[in-house]
């Protein structure tokens, strides 16, 4: 068996895997990055984010959905649409996107070796690589990226064709008549609009009284009353039980005595880290309930030397973010002066439709920690690019703290909300007060101009209370 001595081994290049062998790399570091998939870039690229972002473009578009709400055109799929048609484009942009990865390892001299790794001493993985033949990695420190996957309840029968996982369900062929989602989270209430936009019957059932309860309340209000609009059943504070497939479909046993009737089930309600086969318990790393490492501020696990980052610590598992941990991750194991910590300001983005973003403070914070404050609010449906576009109701709102002026959040629903999101964050970044959007000049017509008017409003607040 072949041995090879390197600084650091990556385990998983996915997001926080590739950012951190890179930049462990980029400081001088000899650095081999272990992929079992046949393409880097993990479930952002292959399975999650960037396929279920291009269904999304794909319903928007091809089911005509902009252009009912804006022009009043009737537009409808063909007979025969299939989701694989609809999703064409994945191919192609999960192909490109794992060359730009290949190509950043190369260009920083990271090796990629394809296989499976797994721990056989603190300092050693043994990789059964693709042709069987196994190989020792030893390092001095190592770095876990190896993501989750979707919790699979044993008493759902998930190999039956008409009932998904969150990873499986765009490789589905035939476009479910109806479709029931269990799990309002993130990952199911993006689906549920990705479906009802292209002319499924969504009905979507969460156990909690609320969906999505990071986010501020107007903003889930919202967000409900453009699901509803879309055709979208909400069943909230109400739990599951038996899954049982029939002639017509698959039934599930609701606890408010009611049974739900579908054609296909999407379960969305939970991940798992994927760590079981990482031989962990060889060398005494510490996994909780659900398979994800526990780790410190330094994203070091149980033991010191093996780190971890990205979904396979849990919350909150976004790609973004993953990817600073990583970086932070290998900064921090190798005294590197540069990056010490993940910033505290994280922003959010959900691409239901319409996409929810948001960053800092929201009105519910704020109540929890005595904070006075006011908010300004500015709707699309009073901006001139909003009414071009036909998205009258998005909206964009601030909150200020009521003494300093001080930026606190900025919350928007609608057209470009995770591209406006991060305007207002520059500017709770840096400090910044409500003033700065009334000193800067927006291009006209601008959703960006939004800021504004909803910093307007916040002036207006203020003056009423003599701040």
């Amino acid at each position: 068996m072949s041995v090879d001595r390197f600084d650091l081994v990556v385990i998983g290049a996915g997001p926080a895997g590739e950012k951190g062998a890179v930049q462990a790399a980029y400081f001088g570091k000899r650095v081999a990055i272990v992929e079992s998939e046949p393409e880097p870039g993990g479930a952002a690229v292959h399975t999650g984010t960037l396929p279920s972002k291009t269904l999304r473009e794909s319903a928007l578009y091809l089911s005509g959905f902009r252009a009912r709400s804006l022009y009043g055109i009737a537009v409808e799929l063909e007979t025969d649409a299939t989701l694989q048609k609809l999703m064409d484009r994945k191919r192609t942009i999960a192909a490109a996107e794992a060359a730009t990865i290949r190509k950043n390892l190369e260009r920083h001299s990271v090796e990629l070796v394809r296989g499976h790794a797994r721990f056989v001493a603190p300092h050693s993985v043994e990789v059964r690589t693709r042709d069987g033949t196994p190989r020792r990695l030893d390092a001095d420190y190592f770095l876990i990226a190896t993501g989750s996957y979707p919790f699979r309840p044993a008493d759902i029968d998930f190999e039956d064709d008409h009932i998904h996982d969150s990873d499986e369900v765009l490789d589905i062929h035939e476009l479910p008549r109806s479709l029931a989602i269990l799990g309002g989270g993130v990952i199911g209430c993006e689906y549920a609009c990705m479906f009802a936009a292209l002319g499924c019957e969504v009905a979507l059932v969460d156990a909690r009284t609320e969906i999505l309860p990071f986010l501020d309340q107007e903003l889930i209000d919202r967000l409900k009353s453009a699901m509803e609009n879309l055709g979208i059943r909400l069943a909230q504070g109400v739990r599951w039980g038996k899954v049982q497939r029939t002639s017509a479909g698959v039934d599930v046993s609701l606890s408010d005595g009611r049974t739900l009737s579908t054609h296909q089930l999407l379960f969305a309600a939970g991940r798992v880290g994927r760590t079981a086969e990482l031989g962990l318990d060889t060398i005494g790393v510490e996994r909780d309930s659900r398979g994800y490492l526990k780790i410190d501020a330094a994203y070091r696990t149980s033991v010191p030397h093996v780190l971890a980052a990205g979904d396979v610590v849990g919350f909150p598992a976004l790609a973004s973010i993953s990817m600073e941990q990583g970086r932070v991750a290998v900064c921090r194991a190798f005294g590197f002066s540069y990056k010490q910590a993940v910033a505290e300001l994280m922003p959010y983005g959900i691409y239901t439709i319409p996409e929810v973003s948001a960053v800092g403070e929201t009105e519910q914070s704020c109540k929890e920690k005595g904070i006075d404050y006011v908010v300004g609010r500015a709707l699309y449906a009073n901006n001139a690019r909003g009414k071009i576009t036909g998205d009258l109701e998005g909206i964009t709102k601030l909150v200020v703290a009521a003494d300093t002026r001080r930026l606190l959040g900025v919350h928007v629903i609608g057209e470009r909300a995770t591209e406006l999101v991060h305007i207002g964050q520059s500017v709770i970044h840096h400090a910044g007060r409500v003033d700065t959007f009334i000193d800067m000049v927006f291009n006209y017509p601008s959703l960006a101009e939004s800021y504004k008017y909803a910093a307007y409003e916040c002036l207006g607040a203020l003056a009423k209370r003599g701040a």
